[in-house]
């Protein structure tokens, strides 16, 4: 029999709630039926582009009885609200990273996520991007041996405006909390974070205390170490590489190229374009594949989804990372 498609809820149509908009409304397994935003005007576009009905309330859309499914892409600091008004209602939700930027408030609302039941799940669409999860399968089927080295690079084309900054909560809780959860995707014995930033060429990162370049490293119970490389800009363009180096080989992941047309002349040999500038051009797949996996949630089937667990241990990480770029000292961490 086939299954009726779930019935989601968006709350925020910023840029990423957009593009959550355009994969639910690109699957078979999903429909929007609501959309809520208080800037009410994003909320009927996105509404009249789908065909879903539009609020500027959450509260409105949560108790509309029209929704299965939750997807909360607003900002930061609404999450934690939203997702415990979603599981009173027995509202299964996709959460954006971070959780919340304080962890006081992550664990506060841990045990309603705990003693409910309903499913929980976090936007590290990274997982499913079809690469990257080959090599996270593969290191996994032992085909590299034991993992000892874990090299990601993570580069922006340009960093964000300066008022984002100052409410984001930092390079390490905005930017680099999607590296660690990659870091866990493969190792999940992290029991220390050491790190460094430095405030090289962003105003923005200067004005508000952040970092626009930084590098953190992390040691498993196992002996292994991840290494995270992070800069606000890129002028190659979006670059997210990877590097998995075990005891009987290596796999690596690449940037994709915005085509493969190959120049060569007297001023060239096999020059190629550049990365592509845009997350949304490179995890293209990757939001797609996660909805999926969410909509198998949803239906209580298997799900790889990260979990409530996985957005917490993240956020502890990037905290630890935060402490120890402002102390020049290793943090231990206990996930």
């Amino acid at each position: 029999m086939t299954q009726q498609p779930i019935r989601f809820g968006l709350i925020g149509t910023g840029r990423i709630g957009q593009v959550h908009a355009a994969s639910i409304a690109a699957s078979p397994e999903a429909t929007l039926s609501w959309v809520a935003d208080p800037f009410v005007d994003g909320a009927h576009a996105v509404a009249a582009r789908y065909g879903a009905t539009a609020t500027e309330s959450a509260e409105t859309l949560i108790a509309s009885g029209e929704v299965d499914a939750i997807l909360i892409a607003s900002p930061t600091p609404t999450h934690v609200d939203l997702i415990e008004a979603s599981l009173r209602a027995g509202l299964p939700v996709l959460c954006e990273k971070p959780i919340d930027l304080d962890i006081a408030r992550v664990d506060a609302l841990r045990p309603l996520v705990a003693s409910t039941g309903v499913p929980v799940a976090l936007g590290f669409n990274r997982r499913f991007d079809p690469n990257h999860a080959s090599a996270q399968a593969r290191v996994r089927a032992g085909e590299i041996g034991d993992l000892e080295q874990l090299i990601i690079v993570s580069r922006d084309p340009a960093a964000p405006p300066a008022d984002y900054i100052g409410v984001s909560g930092g390079i390490f809780r905005d930017m680099t909390i999607h590296d660690f959860d990659m870091a866990r995707f493969f190792i999940d014995d992290i029991v220390s974070v050491s790190a460094t930033g430095t405030r090289t060429f962003d105003a923005g990162a200067r004005e508000h205390g952040d970092f626009d370049t930084a590098v953190a490293t992390l040691r498993a119970a196992s002996g292994a170490i991840v290494t995270i490389v992070n800069s606000r800009h890129s002028a190659i363009g979006y670059d997210q590489r990877m590097e998995a180096f075990g005891s009987k080989g290596m796999l690596q992941v690449g940037n994709p190229l915005q085509n493969t047309v190959v120049l060569s002349n007297g001023h060239a040999v096999e020059a190629r374009p550049p990365y592509p500038e845009f997350f949304l051009e490179r995890y293209a797949e990757a939001y797609a594949a996660e909805l999926g996996e969410f909509v198998k949630l949803v239906r209580g089937e298997s799900s790889t989804s990260p979990t409530f667990e996985d957005g917490r241990a993240a956020l502890i990480l990037a905290d630890a990372a935060q402490r120890s770029a402002e102390t020049g000292a290793a943090v231990a961490v206990e996930l």
